[in-house]
Formats: C-alpha cells, sequence, structure tokens
C-alpha cells in the first residue's frame, strides 16, 4: 500500500508530467508556425513522451492502491523569439524535472518505501538521457548561429524522430 506523502507527491509528478507535455505542444505548435516542421515533429514526440511519464505515474499509484486526483494544468508560454530560445527551455524545463524527480526519490528513501524508490529509478535514468539529448540540441544550434541554412539542415534532421513507447516496463 502507498503511503499518503507518496500517494500525494506522485500526484503532483503526475500533474508537471502533464504540464510538460502541454508545454512542449505549445512549442510544436510555434514551431509549426514558423514552418519548421521538423523541429515541430521532434517537440510533438516529446510531448507524447511526457504523456506516456504521467500515465506510467498513475498506473503506479493505481497499482499500490493509491487515489489519482487530477490538479489544473497550468497554461504553458507560447510566444518565443527565436528556435534557440524555444530549445533553452526546454533544457531549462528538464533540468527543473530533474530535479522534481529527485526530490521523489529523497521522499521514497526518507519513508523507506523501496517499491517506490525502484520504481522512480527508471525517471532518474529517462533524466539523464532526457537533458543530454537536448543539451546537445542547444549546443547545435548555438554552433550554428543565426545562419538559416544550418537551422533548415537541423529541422531536417529534427523532424525523423519518431515517438516509440518504451516496451520494457
Amino acid at each position: 500500500m502507498i503511503s499518503e506523502k507518496i500517494n500525494t507527491a506522485i500526484n503532483g509528478q503526475i500533474n508537471a508530467e502533464m504540464y510538460s507535455s502541454y508545454l512542449y505542444l505549445s512549442m510544436a505548435t510555434w514551431f509549426a508556425e514558423k514552418s519548421l516542421s521538423g523541429f515541430a515533429t521532434w517537440m510533438r514526440a516529446q510531448a507524447q513522451e511526457e504523456m506516456f511519464h504521467a500515465m506510467k505515474m498513475l498506473d503506479y499509484v493505481l497499482e499500490r492502491g493509491g487515489h489519482v486526483e487530477y490538479a489544473a494544468i497550468d497554461q504553458p508560454e507560447c510566444n518565443w523569439s527565436t528556435p534557440l530560445e524555444v530549445m533553452e527551455e526546454t533544457a531549462n524545463h528538464e533540468a527543473k524535472v530533474t530535479g522534481l524527480i529527485n526530490d521523489l526519490v529523497d521522499l521514497a528513501l526518507d519513508e523507506r518505501d523501496h517499491a517506490a524508490n525502484i520504481f522512480l529509478q527508471w525517471f532518474v535514468a529517462e533524466q539523464v538521457e532526457e537533458e543530454a539529448s537536448v543539451g546537445e540540441i542547444v549546443d547545435r544550434m548555438k554552433m550554428i548561429g543565426d545562419g538559416s541554412q544550418g537551422l533548415f539542415a537541423m529541422d531536417m534532421e529534427m523532424g525523423k524522430r519518431v515517438y516509440t513507447q518504451p516496451t520494457d516496463e
């Protein structure tokens, strides 16, 4: 049985993951409006991934006999100045999510909830991958600078991303 503290904290993280999905969908829309369909595709896949994270947590709470409560999802930003600004915000957001996941792990350890700790390790590893992936994109965009040729080449590459739901649950 899941403790009330862990249940409440994971409910908060479910909301945070849904917000992340909403934010990335907003970013996808911004890119689409700027005719950067590859970046839009990448962000849509990112939005799907974040919703998968929320569902994975939701299922875990239910499996442990907990209760899921939904909270309002904050309105995400919808205007940025440059593609680089969008990706830098993405990197900052992923760092924030990493902090939230780390807080959950700390709580699980404090509560001596070994099952929650084991469950959350998947998200710890996922955040390492998320931060590295977005960090590389930001670094490459900085190398490209303001050149439209480099941006369009990168847009084509970003459009190759296809979301595939993890199967090793």
